[in-house]
């Protein structure tokens, strides 16, 4: 799994790790952590609605932050939740940019098994790494 929860490090919000040989499959692992913090099986949202996201930023590990708070954003103003399967980063001078095609639902309570709800992604502990296999992401939501 690209993802793992850490019960360890935040005792009243949801900690995990997303891991990837690439940037964007960190990303893409990210989040899917994420909306797994709030539906219990992903296989669940059927991959019905699309979006088209965008998000920029100065420093790639804010980039990351951009997206997954794109994806608390959409749940809340729109009801949806949302897969990111794939994202495409670049690089333009010192502006990080990401493009992404998210696919997934409105919510619906007797189809998702809701778990807890994401009120936000916070900057506590926030990392984005280069390892030597990939790239690692450390990453706390306020639940």
């Amino acid at each position: 799994m690209p993802y793992r929860y850490l019960p360890d490090i935040a005792t009243a919000d949801v900690a995990f790790e997303a891991v990837g040989s690439t940037l964007e499959e960190m990303f893409a692992a990210a989040a899917d952590a994420t909306m797994n913090v709030m539906v219990s099986d992903l296989q669940t949202i059927s991959l019905t609605e699309r979006r088209s996201l965008k998000v920029e930023a100065d420093a790639v590990d804010m980039l990351l932050f951009e997206l997954l708070q794109e994806l608390v954003f959409c749940k809340d103003a729109y009801q949806l939740l949302l897969r990111v399967p794939e994202v495409r980063i670049e690089r333009h001078g010192e502006v990080f940019s990401l493009t992404a095609e998210a696919a997934g639902e409105q919510i619906d309570p007797r189809k998702h098994d809701l778990v807890v709800d994401v009120k936000a992604v916070t900057l506590h502990l926030f990392q984005v790494e280069q390892t030597s296999t990939g790239w690692k992401a450390l990453v706390i939501l306020d639940v």
